[in-house]
């Protein structure tokens, strides 16, 4: 690992194909470009994660998803929900559009997006102009680090650095919900 970054640093390094650590709502997660397949690939790599999982991407604004979700797919009322939620500590399964590659998606026809409130990372996907890959900071079925110290030493050896901040506090990781159902996949 290369050490700690601030915002334009972190995202000049995304922007390189970086995989970086930082800090989200509840823990801390793991990011990259999500349209690099290397660097997606390292991530999953060090997160020791199968790819037919997919992953969460993450964003400061809807702008910056529009062209890989297809809101418009939903009933009016379901849209709405969703809207209503961001930014927010909610991730929400919607339709995918054709240009999100499967490195992301997974095994699954859906893609699960999150528009923060979280200062950090709102930031961070400003300044790089892109969503991020948002997976938990930790090796897969290990809990997941709440605090920073809490980061497994071996998991940072095998990225490229830690962006600069705190988690927001939230006591768990955000919830999952599908978008078309309402239906809670992860509390």
């Amino acid at each position: 690992m290369s050490g700690t970054l601030g915002i334009d640093a972190a995202a000049r390094r995304l922007r390189e194909g970086a995989v970086l650590a930082y800090p989200t709502e509840a823990v801390w997660g793991l990011g990259c470009d999500p349209m690099d397949a290397a660097a997606v690939e390292r991530l999953l790599a060090a997160k020791r994660r199968p790819a037919a999982q997919g992953v969460i991407l993450v964003a400061a604004t809807l702008d910056q998803v529009a062209a890989l979700v297809d809101l418009d797919a939903l009933p009016a009322e379901r849209r709405a929900a969703v809207l209503a939620a961001w930014p927010g500590p909610q991730t929400w399964l919607l339709p995918a559009r054709d240009a999100v590659p499967a490195w992301i998606r997974g095994a699954h026809p859906n893609v699960a997006i999150r528009i923060s409130a979280h200062p950090v990372v709102r930031a961070l996907c400003l300044a790089a102009g892109m969503p991020l890959v948002s997976t938990s900071a930790n090796r897969s079925g290990r809990p997941p680090a709440f605090a920073r110290e809490e980061l497994d030493a071996g998991l940072l050896a095998e990225i490229d650095g830690l962006v600069e901040g705190e988690t927001g506090g939230l006591p768990a990781p955000t919830p999952i919900r599908d978008a078309l159902t309402g239906t809670v996949l992860r509390a």
